[in-house]
């Protein structure tokens, strides 16, 4: 045999064996199926639906009870009848057809019956649940119907006892009691006609009515007891604090207490009838209202009663502050008028003081009127120990506001002195530096320093000018004055620069006499002398023969330089 024909003989026997081990599989599945449709089988079988159904009938049931059971009968009716031995029937033939190795047939018939008893199988546990909760329908509603009808008559009865209670509810009360109790009578005959389930839903309505009221009855009972007791002994008491405040001269502007007393009796009313009618929601909205309305009038009541106090016991403080303040205010508008004669007074400090004047005066006349109020029982008291907070905490503001005002005029004085004094000092400042120059016996001042002394002299000559004016602007002078202090600064500098350079220029020129047979030297000694003795321009002559120095002695002008100022140090010390 050749190799390809063994081949051959090698895949037909390998497909053999995958043929017949898929059939065995197949049929082994195939069985489990069967065995499991079965089993569905004798569970709706175990179901004894049969018997329930006799149970059912000889309860004589009626109405929905009954369209319920005829229902559900039907449809098991046609399952055991019908669907139940056409699956059977299927699963036999499957069966064999599975066990001679028909499997496509038999697949076909288990097929079939699974989509069948599937569906059946639904039916029949739903079935078993309607007729369970039927059987049981009767046992419940006996149970249900005893325990409502206790709690019932206990809530009738601690309704009827506390009549009082409930006030102008009582009658709806009794209303909805009278239609539990014809509740009871219908959910009774239903069930001795045999329709349970009718009796049951009756017996639900009554157990949601009863917890309904439960839940109720504490409400009416506050809501009735706001009504015709807290809100009635409030308003009394309302009504009589008012009047014995007005017979001890309280006087109350902000609301009229008896006509709001009335409207919110005109509010209870409202609220009674929302009482009647049960609408608790809206009887809780209305109370709250009510509530709110008559702490707003407790308040009011409570404010005046409170600043009383308040006002008797500062009535005589605020009188004294008052007075001390005026008097202080005018002695202050004096003091200003006489210094504005000698001062111009820049920041209105004048005006100002007039007008916190005019402010305290306004509040002396406010108080005069709100103690004679008072006198007359006109006076609103917390309105007045508003008035007089606010009135204290001006006063206080006022009272700094003029002291600072005060102290910033004194030293108007003090200014003028000092400003005096920093004159002649300055006088004498600059004249030192003049002197200081003309021993130096220069040739001559620079321009600039000629300039800048002439401006300094004309400062200090305007300042002295100003100091001697009948009425001064002593800001002014202060601005005048720091601007000399600069320019006498800037002056001494000047000088300094000056003497420094002049003999910084004669000390070079004595130096560069050792090259006096350099050109550039010659030159330069000629431009620096020109510059020094006709021009004054000291600080330019330095500048020509110290850079010509440096060209030919490099770092010779430095040590000049440095040798001048530690000797200029040494003098000073």
């Amino acid at each position: 045999m050749s190799s390809i024909e063994t081949l051959i003989v090698i895949a037909v026997i390998i497909v053999v064996i995958l043929v017949v081990a898929f059939m065995l599989i197949t049929n082994r599945r195939q069985l489990k199926e069967i065995e499991a449709i079965d089993k569905l089988v004798n569970k709706i079988e175990k179901m004894h639906l049969e018997r329930d159904i006799d149970r059912l009938d000889k309860m004589d049931l009626a109405g929905e009870s009954l369209t319920t059971l005829n229902t559900w009968r039907k449809s098991y009716q046609e399952a055991s009848t019908a669907k139940i031995p056409e699956v059977q029937h299927l699963v036999e033939e499957a069966a064999d057809q599975n066990s001679n190795y028909h499997l496509f047939k038999a697949r076909k018939n288990i097929k079939q019956a699974r989509e069948i008893i599937k569906p059946t199988f639904e039916d029949a546990r739903n079935t078993k649940a309607v007729f369970t909760e039927l059987l049981e329908s009767n046992r419940e509603n006996q149970v249900q119907y005893e325990s409502l009808i206790k709690t019932y008559r206990e809530i009738r009865k601690m309704v009827l006892a506390d009549s009082f209670d409930y006030g102008v509810a009582l009658e709806q009360l009794e209303n909805e009691l009278a239609a539990m109790d014809s509740d009871f009578d219908e959910a009774k005959n239903l069930s001795s006609q045999g329709d349970h389930v009718e009796a049951k839903r009756v017996l639900s309505k009554i157990r949601m009515d009863l917890s309904n009221l439960q839940e109720e009855l504490p409400k009416i009972r506050e809501g009735h007891h706001q009504i015709e007791s807290t809100f009635q002994d409030q308003l009394r008491e309302l009504s009589t604090t008012y009047k014995n405040m007005l017979s001890e001269k309280y006087y109350i502007t902000e609301v009229n207490i008896l006509e709001e007393i009335k409207k919110i009796h005109t509010e209870i009313d409202k609220a009674r009838d929302l009482l009647a009618d049960l609408k608790m929601n809206e009887l809780a909205e209305q109370n709250k209202k009510i509530s709110n309305q008559i702490d707003a009038l407790y308040s009011v009541l409570a404010k005046e009663y409170k600043a009383r106090p308040f006002v008797e016991e500062n009535q005589s403080k605020m009188f004294t502050l008052i007075s001390h303040q005026q008097s202080a205010s005018k002695k202050l508008v004096e003091k200003l008028k006489h210094i504005d004669e000698s001062y111009e007074l820049t920041h209105g400090e004048l005006d100002e003081s007039k007008h916190l004047e005019q402010e305290v005066n306004d509040m002396s006349r406010q108080y005069t009127v709100q103690t004679q109020n008072i006198a007359d029982g006109k006076g609103v008291y917390s309105q007045i120990q508003d008035s007089w907070l606010r009135m204290l905490d001006r006063l206080r503001e006022i009272d700094e506001e003029q002291k600072k005002m005060s102290q910033d005029v004194d030293g108007l004085y003090d200014s003028e002195n000092v400003a005096n004094d920093s004159i002649n000092h300055f006088k004498q400042e600059v004249s030192l530096v003049y002197r200081r120059l003309q021993r130096r016996n220069l040739p001559g001042n620079p321009d600039s320093f000629v300039q800048m002394y002439t401006l300094v002299v004309n400062e200090i000559g305007h300042v002295s000018e100003e100091l001697s004016r009948v009425r001064i602007n002593m800001e002014r002078i202060s601005d005048e004055l720091i601007q000399i202090s600069d320019d006498v600064e800037r002056l001494k500098r000047e000088a300094d620069d000056i003497i420094n350079s002049a003999n910084l220029v004669e000390l070079t020129l004595q130096y560069s006499n050792k090259y006096s047979s350099n050109e550039a030297i010659k030159r330069a000694q000629q431009k620096a002398l020109r510059l020094y003795q006709n021009d004054y321009n000291y600080k330019e002559a330095l500048d020509t023969i110290a850079t010509a120095i440096e060209k030919v002695e490099p770092g010779a002008y430095q040590r000049l330089e440095n040798s001048y100022y530690s000797e200029q140090k040494q003098k000073e010390a």
